[in-house]
């Protein structure tokens, strides 16, 4: 003989467990890779679970790198980040894609070229400021220039850098002696 009881607790078992399986079923599939990242990154990828989805897995691997370089910086290297973002949100389309377009010539340079660039623009750097500014100068010159004069000036450039220490030493001091006479003739300026 069955207790009264039976009958009404298997009813509320199997309606319990129907609904235990259709929460399950309703669940969205677990997103493959969770399991490996840390629970700081994943609590990250839970709040963007939408877009984490959309990504591919490189983009989920280039979304990770971002983000632990982005832990990895002090907290004044974060706030210049967040400021330089925010100046460029402010810019004019035109001027974001050109920086844009600039950003993507750099990544596809060679690791030794940009290496060679980074070294470069240190050593602009520690420049004194006025020496900077002379720098910065001449380019604007330069980039003003009509094509057939910045062609000229660059094979002079390219002259120059044939040349021995000696010979651009003799041509500096040839030029100081003409300086005043001959205003904007004459070689590279001196190093």
């Amino acid at each position: 003989m069955v207790p009264r009881w039976l009958p009404p607790v298997l009813v509320l078992l199997s309606l319990l467990a129907g609904g235990v399986l259709e929460f399950a079923f309703g669940q969205p599939p677990a997103v493959e890779g969770l399991e490996r990242l840390t629970p700081e990154e994943r609590a990250v990828v839970e709040r963007n679970l939408e877009r984490w989805k959309r990504l591919r897995p490189d983009e989920r691997q280039r979304v990770l790198e971002n983000y632990r370089h982005w832990r990895s910086l002090t907290p004044e290297q974060r706030q210049s980040a967040r400021e330089s973002m925010q100046r460029f949100r402010a810019l004019p389309p035109q001027e974001k894609g050109r920086i844009l377009e600039d950003f993507q010539r750099w990544n596809e340079l060679s690791a030794e070229r940009r290496e060679e660039l980074q070294q470069a623009y240190d050593r602009f750097q520690r420049l004194p400021p006025e020496r900077r500014e002379r720098i910065v100068q001449r380019q604007r010159q330069f980039q003003a220039l009509p094509p057939e004069e910045k062609e000229r000036v660059m094979r002079n450039f390219e002259r120059w850098q044939r040349m021995t220490p000696e010979e651009r030493r003799a041509l500096r001091e040839r030029q100081r002696g003409r300086e005043g006479r001959e205003p904007g003739q004459g070689g590279p300026p001196p190093r």
